[in-house]
């Protein structure tokens, strides 16, 4: 395995708890990120054209940096993608899919809600994962795709009645559905996780994958040998050109620099 860093890769900004999550894990090692937002939003794409797109960005990432692992932190991604780079990258990946083994663990047996995109929705990967570790328990899908546009382009600065606005539909379809247990089957879910918890009540358990996602990170990547001071972290963007405001708002907040990813050595945007 290469000295390089351990990557992230999601057409936005949903891949970004995956990333602290990791870096509190593993101090002072190297971690990158690249947000396809040019290509921005995955979820509601066609199968095919989602691969090629996640197959050329990760072409891009490896150019750019020679990650030792990349971790494809977007659900969609992983359930269309993975398959296909691990054929066409001789690197270890780590993919995201919805928690829907351990939610079936807390569930025993109740109703289990799983809030995602209309891709993640449809896809017969997660009716795969259904069948394989939640065949006693009902699921109930329920996309909310709309919600993933607002939080890439307002993280940060969503104002509570336009969030509330936006969750509202698809928070009263699962108290509706008398869950027990949601998974947030979309990583930018993770962001406004506290306000999703808050409008189901404390009867209903949000669950994501962040935890489990590290450890395997930890497990694949190794843990790498830690810098001695720990510079930004890049977040590289493929499109110079798209608003993002919610990107300078989480490099101001969590030490990010941002680069151009068509633009090597490029300096802080």
């Amino acid at each position: 395995m290469n000295s390089g860093p351990v990557a992230f890769i999601d057409s936005g900004i949903g891949g970004i708890p995956y990333l602290l999550a990791a870096r509190a894990a593993m101090p002072g090692n190297r971690l990158v990120y690249f947000a396809d937002n040019r290509n921005f939003p995955y979820g509601e794409r066609d199968v095919k054209r989602v691969r090629e797109l996640v197959l050329e960005a990760t072409a891009t990432l490896i150019d750019l940096e020679n990650p030792r692992a990349i971790v494809v932190a977007c659900n969609t991604a992983s359930v269309v993608a993975l398959e296909a780079l691990r054929e066409r990258f001789p690197i270890p990946f780590v993919g995201v899919v919805p928690a829907i083994k351990p939610a079936a663990a807390l569930a025993t047996r109740r109703r289990i809600g799983v809030l995602a995109t209309q891709r993640t929705v449809a896809d017969p990967y997660v009716s795969q994962l259904i069948h394989r570790h939640a065949a006693h328990s009902e699921v109930v899908l329920v996309a909310a795709g709309g919600l993933v546009d607002l939080i890439e382009r307002s993280c940060g600065s969503i104002s509570p009645n336009e969030l509330e606005a936006a969750l509202a539909e698809p928070v009263q379809r699962l108290k509706d559905a008398g869950v027990a247990v949601v998974v947030l089957g979309c990583t930018h879910f993770i962001h406004v996780r506290h306000r999703i918890q808050e409008m189901l009540g404390d009867a209903i358990r949000v669950i994501d994958s962040v935890d489990g996602v590290v450890r395997q990170i930890v497990r694949v990547a190794g843990e790498g040998e830690p810098q001695s001071r720990t510079p930004p972290i890049p977040i590289y963007l493929s499109s110079s050109e798209r608003p993002v405001p919610s990107y300078h708002h989480l490099s101001h907040l969590h030490e990010f620099e941002l680069r151009d990813a068509n633009a090597r050595n490029s300096a802080h945007r």
